[in-house]
């Protein structure tokens, strides 16, 4: 059963730093995008970054650009989303999620495949 797992969030000030992590189980990704979504409360899910698996270039939001960096590490079959720079406006629930392709990486409907989010909260 492919799954993926996100761990590493949590309560953190502003101007901190967290590194989210997303454990791919079940296959590999090879020629597939990774992206990372958040959520907050009354709000539409966002895009934050993607990777994609095999060229390893990266896309950011530009709310983003700066202070977090996505990565990808074969052998651990995981993408990591570090984030520094912490804001208020930055508290959502991040998910993880995997698209079969390399045709685009900004909207969420085309990830097929999605973890179970993890919260970060950052205090001002």
């Amino acid at each position: 059963q492919v799954q993926l797992v996100e761990s590493g969030g949590g309560l953190v000030q502003a101007g901190g730093s967290l590194r989210l992590s997303c454990a791919a189980s079940g296959r590999t990704f090879s020629g597939y995008t990774m992206g990372w979504f958040r959520q907050a409360p009354g709000k539409e899910r966002e895009f934050v970054a993607a990777i994609r698996w095999n060229t390893g270039s990266t896309f950011d939001a530009d709310s983003v650009k700066g202070r977090f960096t996505i990565s990808r590490d074969y052998a651990r079959n995981t993408v990591y989303l570090q984030m520094n720079s912490l804001k208020a406006e930055d508290t959502a629930v991040y998910y993880c999620a995997v698209r079969t392709d390399s045709l685009g990486y900004f909207t969420a409907a085309p990830y097929d495949l999605w973890g179970q989010g993890t919260q970060v909260t950052v205090s001002s």
